[in-house]
């Protein structure tokens, strides 16, 4: 059974000083810019900071921590962290005076170049209280066109020979996004939630229906009893990030308030809005739709 760890339970009661002179002293100057990590980022003149710097000692504690305490040999990660790997590698041997293993994979590389990972494009979570099925599913519906067949072949289940008769044979690039959706979705959420996704989609894209699979966002009732303000409103929600934002896309046509689009920004927002089941649905751009309930 694998064991779920918090390294916040060894790395919060470090004390610096201390730290610097039972760990730092395993580490040369010399080694660390050694690796690709740092090398490259040096070569392009990128600044890197005093804290990413040391990211790479405290990534090497960690796997002398879950060696000391829970016996793990073996970390396990992409190939821009093999620096950090074999450096853990060297501080089990050094203090536990154990062998211990590293094993990295090439990176994902989206067709532009750029890795693929959490801070390249927000972050996918596999927790679906961190990111709804229906939101898991539009991630993978929305792969750019040049993307969409190895993200095929790497993120579902169907045989190579199928996928290859598949792809030779569809020539229209949004039904291999949505079974590429419906795949990964189901891996991770199972088939109903994956079917569910896509009729959200269908509902909310193709006409002017309210998926039953929407993100969900609660607010207070009381806020809308004597009125509030259209900006004030959709900032209480975070499905934008500041009141200027709200307020450009407002201006550039950017938000729809149940299908319709929202062109003024001085709009009192009240019940009478909601549907009989207390949603109101929000929309912003062509991509992002969300339910607005009351709590």
């Amino acid at each position: 059974m694998p064991i779920f760890v918090d390294n916040a339970e060894w790395l919060k009661k470090l004390k610096y000083v201390e730290f610097l002179r039972d760990i730092g002293k395993h580490f040369t100057i010399n080694k660390m810019l050694s690796f690709d990590s740092v090398k490259l980022r040096l070569e392009r003149e990128q600044s890197l900071s005093y804290m990413e710097f040391n990211y790479m000692i405290l990534q090497a504690y960690d796997f002398y921590q879950l060696n000391a305490e829970h016996n793990c040999v073996l970390q396990i990660g992409g190939s821009d962290q093999w620096g950090n790997i074999v450096n853990g590698v060297d501080l089990v041997r050094r203090i536990n005076q154990k062998e211990s293993y590293g094993l990295t994979t090439p990176l994902i590389t989206l067709s532009s170049g750029a890795k693929m990972g959490k801070t390249e494009d927000g972050a996918i979570w596999l927790n679906e209280k961190l990111l709804s099925s229906y939101d898991y599913w539009q991630f993978w519906r929305n792969t750019n066109d040049n993307d969409v067949k190895n993200f095929l072949y790497y993120f579902t289940e169907i045989d190579s020979s199928e996928l290859e008769k598949i792809t030779n044979n569809e020539k229209n690039i949004n039904n291999l996004k949505i079974l590429l959706a419906n795949e990964a979705t189901k891996i991770l959420h199972g088939e109903k939630k994956a079917i569910e996704s896509e009729n959200t989609a269908k509902e909310t894209f193709d006409g002017t229906g309210m998926g039953q699979n929407l993100p969900v966002i609660l607010i207070k009732g009381t806020m809308l009893k004597n009125g509030i303000n259209v900006v004030d409103f959709l900032n209480n929600t975070k499905i934008l990030n500041s009141k200027s934002e709200i307020r450009r896309a407002i201006k550039e046509k950017g938000i729809k308030i149940n299908d319709i689009v929202l062109e003024d920004e001085k709009k009192i927002i009240n019940l009478n809005e909601f549907t009989e089941s207390n949603y109101i649905k929000i929309s912003y751009g062509k991509k992002k739709h969300f339910k607005i309930k009351i709590n």
